[in-house]
């Protein structure tokens, strides 16, 4: 079994914190597969909402700038120069955001600079009405109330979304995940039995995870915390395994993992041969009906 680097924070009165797990389900695709995809951190969605804001801002400014100076240079009337600079506005704030967003698909300067996408809550790409209602009501959330009313709803949301990606049914997915492949270990020698018999029922993904980075980095802790966390994830996983063997935490959840991957190996195998069986009858035609032959007669 593999484990992606899973980003975890540290705090000093619980050892794990998921920093961006919008729950146990994952995502959920039309499809009903769900995808372990991660959403983007609040710090990380801080610093590039400010990324992207402050290069609207700059790009504003240059093109007032130089707007100025060609009207004035061309004696404009002073209702035109207005209607100028509010389509300006518009263009810079708005047009600029949706445009640049729907074109890479979700992506943006501060998005770029963090790793992070804008997807649909199934993890598809965006198009332009998603990218239209992020930027309408993002001239509220960023420039009418300074930023607060995205940051009070990021901390609010499991996903850390803004009020424009509540709107278009949008969050942002982050894709700096580490890829490393972690060295596989088999059935520890005390278990050898034990895992010929046991059933161990599905667990949470969020466990499952917290069980892989833990066996991970176990080598990296001080045997006191090490045993600590050990004894912390074996009691949650002892509620999916039946009988629960008679050894120390960190060996149980060693011979949970490798029981979990050999059996979805298995059962993956399983399903292989079982579609290689079916694709005769998938491929073939009903009571050896002839093919139709569509090339053109000769």
């Amino acid at each position: 079994m593999h484990w992606k680097d899973i980003r975890m924070v540290a705090d000093p009165d619980s050892e794990w914190i998921d920093d961006y797990a919008p729950g146990e389900e994952g995502t959920l695709t039309g499809e009903a597969v769900t995808l372990d995809l991660h959403p983007t951190g609040f710090v990380l969605r801080a610093l590039g909402a400010l990324i992207d804001v402050v290069a609207s801002v700059v790009v504003f400014v240059i093109l007032a700038i130089a707007l100025s100076l060609t009207l004035v240079t061309l004696g404009t009337e002073e209702a035109v120069q207005a209607a100028l600079f509010i389509v300006t506005i518009v263009v810079c704030f708005v047009g600029i955001p949706m445009t640049v967003e729907t074109l890479t698909k979700g992506k943006s300067l501060g998005k770029l600079a963090i790793g992070g996408r804008i997807v649909r809550l199934d993890g598809g790409s965006i198009n332009v009405r998603h990218a239209a209602i992020r930027a309408l009501l993002g001239i509220f959330e960023f420039y009418t109330t300074f930023g607060g009313a995205a940051a009070l709803c990021g901390l609010l949301t499991p996903r850390t979304q803004r009020l424009g990606d509540l709107a278009a049914g949008t969050y942002c997915q982050y894709e700096r995940v580490s890829g490393r492949v972690l060295p596989l270990f088999g059935i520890p020698p005390q278990l050898a039995e034990w895992a010929r018999i046991v059933d161990v029922a599905r667990m949470p993904t969020q466990l499952t995870r917290r069980i892989g980075q833990f066996l991970a980095q176990a080598t990296q802790y001080d045997p006191d915390r090490r045993a600590r966390i050990a004894a912390e994830l074996a009691t949650e996983a002892a509620v999916f395994v039946a009988p629960v063997p008679p050894v120390s935490p960190e060996l149980f959840l060693a011979g949970v993992t490798v029981v979990r991957r050999e059996r979805e190996t298995e059962a993956l195998r399983l399903e292989r041969e079982r579609l290689t069986k079916l694709q005769p009858a998938l491929r073939g035609t009903p009571h050896s009906f002839p093919l139709r032959d569509d090339s053109p007669a000769g």
